[in-house]
């Protein structure tokens, strides 16, 4: 076996491992969001992801809330607009 795919496979375990866990590290979190971690670091500071500090200084996060974090504001496809905008039309038709 190559050294890549060893690293491969290791990679992949490590992924299914995070992704089992509910509390993650700061680390592992900015691997499961592919954050960078000073702009994870600036996230935290600006309260503008959800986090913990147990013990006043080490950060952890919530796998679940995270996802939520990261699956809000969704974008409408082409298409979706386009249903919606004839629905509108259709309902607001001048007679």
């Amino acid at each position: 076996m190559e050294i890549t795919d060893f690293k491969e496979q290791l990679d992949r375990i490590e992924t299914r491992t995070l992704l089992q866990k509910d509390v993650l590290t700061f680390d592992e979190a900015c691997r499961f969001t592919g954050i960078g971690k000073s702009y994870m670091y600036k996230l935290t500071s600006w309260k503008k992801v959800p986090h913990f500090k147990p013990f006043g200084k080490m950060i952890y996060f919530s796998r679940l809330q995270l996802e939520s974090w990261l699956l809000q504001n969704p974008v409408k496809t082409a298409d979706e607009i386009e249903i919606q905008a004839k629905q509108y039309l259709t309902k607001n038709k001048k007679r």
